[in-house]
């Protein structure tokens, strides 16, 4: 991402919308500029000499119709210390009222007028709406209390929602939340259009569903071991989940529940081994991945178990979808079960995935007796799609277009914009915000995509750390879920969004929303200086991004120096080191700290020629990567690995004329959890003229499928002795289809490389 320029068209518009009265009466100001997501429709009606807009005098009398339900609106007014009272409409300065006129999804109407507010709305769900906008309009410092009042620019705005369905998913189970902290982030939700959160509760890692039929599930599948012999774990209790729904509820909040099936169930097996085909009493997993033990879809007895489960799930939350899952289900149990495929003989099945869909389609008729919906990931149109079931598309907006076009709704969460545990450098809020969340594709059918949510796993991010990587990311979304591209979409969109966002983290300091960065800080440039020197330029990659840069040389490197500058400036260095950013915003330091690995070596920034074409998730940046001077860090996805999967990797470099070789060096990564593996053999050649090849060394590594715990980098060299040569080939061989011991086994593995590093003279 480019430092953007704040000169544009957008940012004079922000500024524009933002404009409001001079502070001559000494109250608080209130503010257009930090509305997000952004109204359809505002209106500025102006200002005169008297400092046209509403005060606050005394006390607020406020009026709403009685059966709408304004519980947090009272408790803000009340929470920031402004004397009001429940008033007759004809009395009101702050008038809600019930209309007729069609407003559109969740739609309102709000005026803000020298001597009035009126906000007229459809339904409560659209007076919540207008209530979040005037609660955006009001000055900031409100939120800790203004019992002095406070003043509003006049203006008049009407809105609506562009999707129906706008959530966050939160995974509880990878890492326990407590019920305080769930709350806190259906608040952050609320003040930002959001109508969904999506409560994954049970995973192969844990479960955290109370069920009184089956207290194992809690007791048992609710904790684990870690790798370290610390306990980690919990589960709520059916009062937690009450108060839960209800304060979400309070917020026009709906809580979907995930109940995961037929897949990623091993803690539930954990608790009742007799759930899975083979009965074995298995642990419930501290590491991530897709586990081949699933519940068995051939014993009838899971069957009774899974329905006795949602009876449960149904009783403790009105939504009325209840998601199932559906994803990454291995077929290996199924395909080696003889009641599995016993029951597919019996009902005709020619495939496992036939006999997935079967078992979503009871579950699907067994919930909608109970008047309630299925929603699963796109997995489930494998097979078939279920009988009235809708669809999450996560694997992309495939899945998606396929639902609508078999008539039935979808929710899209692509990984490509709405994962937010992914890092900054692979989805960052500039790609979160450029999401366009209905694709012609899926336009004119009978099915439509009504929703879209974003997506918070937690596998590597405990509580403490969810909110930062949330936001502001998911505050993009909410723009682009609310106001839709009409809004989003317009040139200068993105600058304009970014100019309230700032208004808006004022009032979220308040709060104890606490969000991360737009974006990687800065980005590290890596070229050429003399023979084996590089040129190091750490560059700001966000708005207001500095700080200090530190290049600290290994122990390989000659020049044992520590190099120091500041963001902008240039380091020339040789060898193989880290270049370290202290990142610091606004000037003052944010306690993140970057790093990038690079290397100084003859072949950096020479041409390269490649025998593949690197997956479009893993392209280490460009096509030549594997000579950019930048090398990997112990974070597979930092942007700088390159990766295929079930192929071979030659690397061809020109180092442009002959020289004297030392070494040549390439890292690679390990992490068979995620389908990883080492190469099962290098070899190292090398060719004066670019023909004829010779080859330099040769290491085959017999073990490469056996089974290795470690997620690190392994690193691979060869001696040059004083050879001569131009052209440096690299190939590593890929070790082949996940091992049968595997929990994804015959699946192809992935093979990732770093740089190619060739030092000498």
């Amino acid at each position: 991402m480019k430092l953007r320029l704040w000169l544009g068209l957008g940012f004079i518009f922000v500024l524009w919308i933002g404009c409001v009265s001079p502070q001559v009466h000494g109250l608080p100001q209130g503010q257009t500029s930090g509305l997000v997501p952004m109204p359809a429709s505002l209106e500025l009606r102006g200002e005169d000499s008297q400092g046209r807009g509403f005060r606050t005098g005394d006390a607020l009398k406020v009026s709403w119709p009685e059966h709408w339900g304004m519980e947090p609106m009272e408790a803000w007014l009340t929470h920031a210390g402004l004397a009001w009272l429940r008033t007759r409409p004809a009395d009101a300065d702050v008038l809600w009222s019930q209309t007729e006129q069609p407003l559109g999804p969740e739609g309102y109407t709000l005026t803000v007028e020298d001597d009035r507010i009126v906000a007229e709305a459809q339904d409560a769900e659209g007076a919540f709406r207008a209530w979040t906008t005037l609660r955006q309009l009001m000055p900031a410092v409100c939120e800790q209390g203004c019992p002095q009042g406070f003043e509003l620019p006049a203006v008049a705005i009407r809105d609506s929602a562009y999707l129906a369905h706008r959530g966050l998913l939160l995974d509880c189970c990878r890492h326990f939340m407590a019920s305080s902290f769930i709350k806190h982030m259906i608040d952050a939700l609320a003040l930002q259009k959001m109508n969904v959160l999506h409560w994954h509760l049970t995973e192969d890692q844990g479960w955290r569903l109370p069920i009184e039929a089956y207290p194992k599930l809690s007791e048992v599948g609710g904790f684990r071991t870690e790798a370290d012999g610390t306990v980690h774990g919990g589960a709520y209790t059916k009062q937690d989940i009450a108060d839960i729904v209800s304060y979400a509820a309070e917020r026009h909040v709906t809580v979907v529940p995930e109940v995961e099936l037929p897949g990623h169930s091993r803690a539930a097996l954990a608790a009742y081994p007799w759930l899975g085909c083979t009965g074995d009493t298995l642990p419930v997993p501290n590491n991530w991945g897709v586990f081949k033990d699933v519940y068995c879809a051939g014993n009838d007895s899971t069957m009774a178990f899974l329905k006795a489960v949602l009876d449960e799930t149904c009783e403790m939350f009105p939504s009325e979808v209840i998601h199932i899952g559906g994803d990454e289900v291995p077929k290996v149990r199924w395909a080696e079960c003889p009641k599995c495929q016993a029951k597919m003989t019996k009902l005709g099945l020619a495939t496992e995935a036939e006999l997935q869909t079967h078992f979503i389609n009871e579950i699907g008729a067994y919930l909608a007796r109970k008047g309630r919906r299925i929603i699963g990931w796109d997995e489930i149109l494998e097979g078939g799609l279920p009988e009235d079931a809708m669809v999450q598309s996560w694997r992309g907006m495939q899945g998606a277009v396929e639902a609508t076009h078999l008539g039935t709704d979808a929710v899209v969460s692509p990984t490509s914009h709405c994962y937010l545990d992914y890092p900054l450098r692979s989805t960052d809020l500039e790609e979160a915000y450029s999401f366009v969340p209905v694709p012609k594709e899926a336009m004119g059918h009978e099915g439509q995509i009504v929703g879209g949510e974003c997506n918070m796993w937690s596998e590597h991010a405990p509580q403490h750390l969810v909110m930062s990587q949330v936001f502001p990311r998911a505050t993009g979304l909410a723009e682009v879920f609310w106001s839709g591209p009409a809004v989003t979409q317009k040139p200068g969109a993105y600058d304009a969004f970014l100019g309230r966002l700032d208004v808006l983290s004022e009032r979220w300091g308040f709060l104890g929303v606490t969000p991360g960065l737009e974006g990687v800080p800065v980005e590290v440039d890596v070229q050429p200086d003399i023979q084996g020197h590089v040129a190091i330029t750490v560059q700001p990659a966000i708005r207001h991004a500095g700080g200090m840069v530190t290049f600290t040389p290994d122990s390989t490197s000659p020049n044992r120096q520590v190099r120091r500058g500041q963001v902008g400036e240039t380091l020339r260095v040789s060898g193989i080191g880290t270049v370290a950013v202290d990142v610091a915003m606004r000037g003052r330091k944010t306690g993140v700290v970057e790093r990038f690995p690079v290397a100084g070596h003859l072949g950096a920034h020479r041409p390269l020629e490649l025998s593949y074409t690197p997956s479009v998730h893993y392209t280490g940046g460009s096509l030549q990567a594997m000579a950019d001077g930048r090398r990997g860090s112990s974070d597979f996805r930092d942007g700088a690995w390159q990766a295929v999967q079930g192929q071979d990797m030659v690397i061809t470099l020109d180092l442009g004329e002959p020289k004297t070789l030392e070494a040549v060096q390439v890292q690679c990564y390990l992490y068979q959890d995620a389908w990883i593996f080492s190469p099962s053999e290098v070899r190292w050649e090398v060719s004066e003229d670019g023909d004829a090849f010779d080859a330099l060394g040769r290491s085959k590594f017999e073990g490469a499928l056996e089974p290795d715990a470690r997620q690190t980098v392994v690193p691979f060299a060869m001696e040059g002795a004083g050879v001569q040569a131009r052209f440096v080939r690299l190939t590593l061989v890929n070790a082949g289809a996940c091992p049968s011991w595997h929990d994804a086994t015959t699946e192809p593995s992935w093979l990732f490389a770093d740089e190619l590093v060739v030092l000498g003279r």
